[in-house]
């Protein structure tokens, strides 16, 4: 019977609780950053593809551009403005194609890989878990289940445990004591003794009685909840931190759906544009010219997109990872 070492054997069976729950948040930590650097490689290749066809227009825009002021239907002007357009365009693809290469060497290095080493995105159909249907049901899951919620509340409870202990130990204790002996040959002992036998055994039982503690165990008792009500102040302070980071969070993965359905929008716009000039160009209502910059603009409408679509599931991931529905959603 002894109560400060059976509170001490909770305390660290909740401290053992704790490391468990601090290494699985630290994994989700690196799911969170490989799924981010997953959709950065694959957004970066996306772009740097629409820019190389981009590229690739512009080139034959210049040259039927060349073809058409030698022929004295253009004027030399329309063939520079077709160069800075095609210039401008090599620019921004070998940005895009920087930008590529160190993403796949980030996605490289969150998957474990050595470093300088690249892994390609593959572009793939996918679709994002349920998100929480408001905001203080995301709040509610988050703060129910984020890992470091639960590792200071497994830290508060253990120095719980040792305050326990500390008051404890002005109770009565009384162990069992077991010993055992084997006595050699050598020190004559059978010579000595009129009975003597080699093995011996001792079982018994210990009584302690604390009449005089004495200040220590106070003031580790003091200490202990010392600790313990920094524990108290830092979880509740964590708990506000993270209710107010869960609404910004859920707060901007809906404004990422709605700018998402704006680009959809303004890149349907585009397109229709484009169908309709290129029926007025038929029927020579319209230049070549006007086409192009419909063109332009389509493209531009495009990457829009592209930016608003991984911009939401950049932020589905975020919310997902504060309310541990993260790799139940990869899964």
């Amino acid at each position: 019977f002894n109560r400060p070492q059976s509170y001490l054997v909770s305390q660290a069976r909740e401290n053992a609780r704790g490391a468990a729950i601090a290494t699985a948040g630290r994994r989700e930590e690196a799911v969170l950053r490989a799924a981010l650097a997953y959709l950065d490689a694959e957004r970066a290749g996306r772009q740097a593809e629409a820019a190389r066809k981009r590229v690739e227009r512009l080139e034959g825009i210049a040259k039927l551009i060349r073809m058409r002021v030698e022929e004295g239907r253009e004027l030399p002007l329309e063939e520079r403005r077709a160069q800075l357009n095609l210039a401008r365009a090599r620019q921004a693809l070998e940005e895009l194609e920087a930008q590529r290469e160190y993403s796949e060497m980030m996605l490289a290095a969150a998957v474990g890989l050595d470093a300088g080493e690249r892994v390609q995105a593959r572009g793939e159909e996918r679709s994002i878990a349920a998100l929480p249907l408001s905001e203080d049901e995301a709040v509610n899951a988050a703060i129910s289940s984020n890992p470091q919620l639960r590792r200071l509340e497994s830290a508060l409870k253990a120095a719980g445990y040792e305050i326990q202990a500390h008051k404890a130990s002005r109770l009565p204790q009384a162990d069992l004591i077991a010993q055992y002996a084997l006595l050699g040959r050598f020190n004559n002992y059978e010579d000595f003794f009129r009975k003597f036998q080699r093995h011996n055994t001792q079982i018994g039982v210990s009584f302690q009685i604390p009449l005089f503690t004495g200040p220590a165990a106070r003031a580790r008792q003091f200490q202990a909840e010392s600790e313990a009500a920094r524990l108290r102040i830092e979880l509740q302070a964590e708990r506000n931190n993270l209710a107010l980071e869960v609404r910004r969070l859920w707060r901007q993965a809906k404004l990422a759906e709605t700018a998402r359905e704006v680009a959809r929008l303004d890149l349907e716009v585009a397109r229709e544009q484009v169908s309709l000039l290129l029926a007025q160009m038929e029927e020579g209502r319209t230049s070549l010219r006007q086409v192009e910059e419909a063109r332009l603009a389509e493209e531009e409408k495009w990457l829009a997109f592209i930016e608003s679509h991984y911009a939401l599931e950049r932020a589905q991931l975020n919310l997902l990872h504060y309310t541990s529905g993260l790799l139940a959603a990869l899964d």
